[in-house]
């Protein structure tokens, strides 16, 4: 049996969306670590500028559906308590 048209263009649009969230992921993780490195450096003032491009990168990946809406929520509260200690 052929795959259909619409089978091929379900696989090219499957295909594009994985890339797109695997760079936002990973575009989020790496803004995570930058600004954990900071926090344990003690260089509070570029932590909390950092802050504000994590929660940015959270949100993106959540609007998107890249995680879900509550990950994003808890790993900027998470994120948010380390600054604060």
């Amino acid at each position: 049996m052929p795959i259909t048209r619409s089978a091929k263009k379900a696989r090219r649009q499957s295909i594009r969306r994985k890339v797109k969230n695997v760079e936002q992921r990973e575009a989020y993780k790496v803004a995570v670590k930058t600004y954990k490195k900071l926090v344990l450096a003690k260089s509070l003032d570029s932590a909390r500028e950092k802050l504000a491009a994590v929660y940015k990168a959270l949100d993106k990946a959540a609007k998107t559906g890249a995680i879900k809406k509550g990950k994003a929520a808890r790993l900027k509260s998470r994120l948010a308590k380390k600054l604060d200690k």
